[in-house]
């Protein structure tokens, strides 16, 4: 996860790209339907392939063969969806309320392929729980793989989202909500 410094001055892919501009727009809608606990239309975001990951390894790269907070797939995230929307579950009846920031964009990569041209974004997410009459401070480094639709802005998806806990190698609570 750390890179090299020649690597990291190399010259940047600048935020003003139309393409990562399209890519941190999307960042942000995610983030707005997650606070207002729009999670049907947030799994909506998601491409069938795509992924939504919390690693316990602050460092992995991979995320198939080791122990994951979360590791959603397109099926997972529907049960987690349901589980958050139904009602039934502890984590829906008694969800906290959310406001988070999402910041420090850093374009990663900007890939053309056949199914659309793809975006790789870092960045910070602070937000903020409220619940029980108590405030809780959740830090993380985000990682965005967008794919963009050749059509239009609005059929941009995500093919993966890395949620980097500061704190993934502590206790962490239980949530109650999406990070």
């Amino acid at each position: 996860m750390t890179e090299p410094i020649a690597e990291a001055l190399a010259a940047p892919i600048p935020t003003t790209d139309p393409r990562v501009v399209r890519a941190i727009e999307l960042i942000w809608r995610e983030a707005e339907l997650l606070d207002r606990k729009a999670y049907e239309s947030w799994n909506a975001l998601y491409t069938d392939d795509g992924f939504y990951v919390i690693p316990i390894d602050p460092e992995a790269e991979r995320f198939d063969d080791i122990l994951n907070m979360v590791y959603d797939d397109a099926r997972m995230r529907r049960m987690r969806v349901a589980r958050m929307t139904e009602g039934h579950a502890i984590a829906a009846v008694d969800a906290a309320r959310t406001v988070r920031t999402v910041s420090r964009f850093v374009p990663e990569s900007v890939s053309e392929s056949m199914s659309g041209d793809e975006v790789v974004v870092r960045s910070a997410q602070i937000l903020v729980a409220y619940k029980r009459e108590r405030h809780d401070l959740w830090a993380a480094d985000l990682v965005h793989r967008i794919r963009l639709s050749a059509d239009s802005p609005a059929g941009d998806q995500i093919v993966q989202k890395i949620v980097r806990l500061v704190d993934s190698g502590s206790a962490v609570p239980a949530a109650g909500f999406l990070l």
